[in-house]
């Protein structure tokens, strides 16, 4: 009852000399605190804010272009051709409004006015510039004259300094390809894979496409291209994810690994801290717009609408489509061992908790030797199996009590860590060490991960860590850059002692994290049952090798000036001929985030060159066969 007595800010007892009221000074110190940290989140959101609102421009713009006017006019010079005269009329005289006062305001006024349109003015440029794509067709290492003046411009352009969401207004929209290039661009994606009589129906099939439906259907799209920001981003998200009433866990979760041959620390609740540690500086900069946006040579920006959702976050399961829920300013997380679930508070006196602090509450789990409650182990599979009876459990037994109440906690939290009791990474007299490694990550014991968190991190017992993430709320490349930094964080700026511990000073007081209650009556369990078995199916049919390639890597295919994606397409193509004696129709992702909130497209890697390259290749290997 500790983190009870601790959450006490006052105590009062009737007696019959009348009311004794006893104040908890500690608790009162840290409901101010927390008051002072909240206030100076919104203020820093409120200046960024205010920062990424007038950007390319900045307030500081403002006061020399008001400054510029009042000069021209102390000098007699009217550039407002008027206008500021105009102004003067319409403003009220009165005995605080003297005809001075109206001249200085109305300068204001238009000034303030021309700083906006001046600003609009350089988005619209900007983002002009931005949809030209020429230079990504150029060759490797060579770029034309025209293109270096673009990019000139639009460096000149982008302003300095810019924050996480500083270019979403320049960013240009998705453009609307035209019914010709749809089709053009579909029957070359088919054509290696036809024979010439089936090529032929299907452009017969095309051509009927083209002249009836297609007009109609291309009309819609415009129409919506025009009315929303993106007009494929919110289908997508929709129809190839949301809907989807298939398990999550392998068909649509990816998992992220830790440093192939580096571990800082093999004490688990010292990794965890560290980590979850860096995570948090990770979501302060994310919450107050303060990363730096990401910039194709340095310059291009790319669209940062994803990062948004990537911490409180969680997939809400329904009957017939799923919803993404975000919430902001969450200060707690959700920890899962052996079958238990505990809640662990993030902050402490307005701050968040150092490493050493989080460590001691991760000891504080792997040390208790409490059971699971019935039903508990596996609850979490229920994220696993299919959506439907997932939406209706948690309709029928999670509305109400308890499990309401630990459930939310769970859908509330910041992220959700599994605190692992498996060993897994590179081990070179292990030949199965990657094989394991990645099934631990993409589907673990089919139960010990929250799949429907936007992302789950998990921390082995021997200090090995990786994530597995949602995949509705972003792409790869999102939760990429989130991991990166807290990689070098973790490594590089938090460190550990040379025991392997956190570094700091351990603050005992700290109430210990709290164990979720459930009552999971019989018919819930047999449904949790249910999804595990039907997960564990899929787990089960996962075949997966890892392996090591240290005879060369990207660097000496830079070096033959050839693209590393193409070469591994090509391989990939290769590889699937000589084992199938046929091609398929192949799927490659590439971004479309050059767009506002763009996602991803589709790239048709099986093309009629690269059939042709592996059948060359395999004219090659018959030739030297015969010699």
């Amino acid at each position: 009852m500790a983190e009870a007595h601790q959450a006490v800010a006052f105590q009062f007892t009737v007696t019959p000399d009348g009311i004794d009221l006893q104040l908890s000074r500690e608790v009162l110190k840290h409901i101010y605190l927390s008051g002072v940290t909240s206030w100076k989140k919104r203020a820093i959101r409120f200046k960024n804010g205010v920062l990424t609102g007038v950007y390319p421009a900045s307030p500081s713009s403002w006061l020399i272009v008001v400054i510029a006017i009042m000069s021209t006019m102390y000098a007699r010079i009217d550039p407002s051709m008027g206008m500021i005269d105009r102004i003067k009329t319409s403003l009220p005289v009165s005995e605080f409004m003297t005809v001075q006062t109206q001249t200085v305001f109305s300068a204001i006024l238009f000034a303030t006015g021309l700083w906006l349109s001046f600003i609009f003015l350089l988005r619209y440029i900007l983002k002009a510039l931005l949809s030209y794509h020429g230079w990504i067709f150029e060759s490797h290492g060579k770029m034309s004259f025209s293109t270096k003046v673009w990019l000139s411009l639009v460096k000149l352009l982008s302003g300095r300094r810019p924050l996480l969401f500083s270019f979403q207004a320049s960013l240009p929209h998705l453009p609307v390809p035209s019914i010709d290039d749809t089709i053009s661009r579909y029957l070359e994606s088919v054509r290696p894979l036809l024979d010439d009589e089936q090529y032929k129906q299907m452009e017969i099939v095309a051509n009927d496409f083209k002249k009836d439906p297609a007009p109609k259907l291309q009309k819609h799209l415009k129409l919506k291209s025009w009315w929303a920001t993106n007009y494929v981003s919110d289908w997508w998200e929709e129809y190839i994810y949301l809907r989807g009433r298939d398990p999550i866990m392998v068909n649509s979760n990816f998992y992220t690994m830790d440093f192939l041959y580096v571990i800082p620390t093999h004490r688990q609740a010292a990794r965890a801290a560290n980590v979850v540690h860096a995570m948090l500086q990770y979501r302060r900069k994310l919450e107050r717009g303060e990363l730096t946006p990401l910039r194709a040579l340095g310059i291009v920006p790319m669209c940062s609408f994803q990062y948004e959702r990537m911490f409180n976050t969680t997939r809400i399961p329904g009957i017939e489509t799923d919803f993404v829920q975000h919430l902001k300013d969450r200060k707690h997380l959700v920890v899962y061992h052996r079958g238990r679930f505990f809640k662990v508070w993030l902050y402490y006196g307005g701050r968040h908790l150092w490493p050493s602090e989080l460590e001691l509450q991760f000891q504080r789990i792997l040390d208790d030797k409490s059971e699971p409650q019935p039903g508990e182990i596996k609850l979490p599979s229920l994220t696993a199996g299919n959506r439907v009876p997932w939406a209706r459990a948690r309709l029928k037994y999670f509305n109400e009590g308890v499990n309401r109440a630990s459930l939310e906690t769970i859908e509330t939290a910041a992220f959700f860590l599994t605190l692992d009791d498996e060993a897994h990474g590179y081990d070179p007299e292990n030949i199965r060490c990657l094989d394991l490694y990645a099934k631990s990550l993409l589907h673990g014991k089919c139960y010990d991960r929250w799949f429907d968190k936007s992302f789950t991190l998990i921390v082995y017992k021997n200090g090995k860590i990786g994530v597995n993430t949602e995949h509705s709320w972003a792409d790869s490349p999102i939760i990429g850059h989130m991991w990166e930094y807290v990689l070098a964080t973790d490594c590089f700026h938090l460190g550990y002692t040379a025991e392997g511990h956190c570094k700091g000073d351990i603050n005992k007081s700290l109430a210990p994290p709290t164990r979720l209650q459930w009552d999971i009556p019989k018919a819930c369990q047999e449904i949790i049952e249910g999804s595990y078995m039907i997960a564990k199916g899929i787990a089960d049919d996962v075949d997966f090798h890892g392996c090591l390639l240290n005879e060369f890597g990207k660097g000496l295919i830079k070096k033959c000036r050839t693209s590393p994606d193409a070469f591994i397409q090509l391989a990939l193509q290769l590889a699937h001929y000589r084992d199938k004696g046929e091609f398929c129709l192949t799927y490659e992702s590439s971004m479309t985030r050059m767009f506002r909130e763009g996602r991803t497209e589709t790239v048709r890697s099986c093309t009629c060159e690269s059939t042709a390259f592996v059948k060359a290749m395999g004219m090659k290997e018959s030739r030297m066969s015969k010699g």
